[in-house]
């Protein structure tokens, strides 16, 4: 966990509320000497006195140990994405539309064109899968079953439960879809 500087923190939200040491001191109860010390990371607050922080400030307690992201590294530009295209397979792709696999779920995106398949045999992986069909017709091989899923439908993939995608008509297809953990 990377370390969170509190008194950091709480001298941020101070000034976006325009309030001075002495002002949120005395709000809070306390000394403006112990405020200027959290703030400046010399001394540690109590449980008690960061509840009392929080709620002069008129924010949540958990606000001080967030951690503020960078959001462009959330963001997937749509030109930006990572591709895997199989062009022995009738140019099957993979796009992945999560920014990478670091977090607890991965989404990405498959294109079927005309009479390609995700693989040749069935297989599992030790997440949850759901899929979305966003265009188009697609067979999914669920066990032993074959499923046909249109334009709209949607499917939740138990772990280790066997599958692929077949794509036998005359169209294009779609399909986005979510796995947790990242396994792809």
């Amino acid at each position: 966990m990377n370390d969170i500087n509190v008194g950091k923190k709480i001298s941020e939200y101070r000034n976006l509320k325009n309030m001075t040491v002495t002002q949120l001191a005395k709000m809070a109860g306390v000394t403006p000497s112990l405020l200027s010390q959290i703030e400046k990371g010399t001394a540690n607050p109590s449980i008690n006195t960061l509840k009392i922080i929080s709620k002069s400030l008129d924010i949540p307690m958990f606000t001080f140990f967030i951690t503020r992201v960078d959001t462009n590294q959330l963001i997937v530009r749509s030109d930006k994405r990572k591709k895997m295209i199989f062009p022995q397979n009738n140019n099957l792709s993979y796009e992945l539309l999560s920014p990478n696999l670091n977090g607890a779920i991965e989404l990405a995106l498959i294109t079927l064109t005309t009479n390609s398949q995700s693989s040749n045999e069935t297989m599992a992986h030790e997440g949850e899968e759901v899929a979305y069909v966003i265009n188009g017709k697609v067979n999914i091989h669920l066990n032993d079953e074959i499923i046909t899923l249109n334009e709209g439908d949607s499917i939740k993939i138990l772990p280790h439960m066997k599958h692929k995608w077949e794509n036998p008509y005359d169209k294009d297809a779609n399909v986005i879809f979510a796995i947790t953990p990242p396994s792809f």
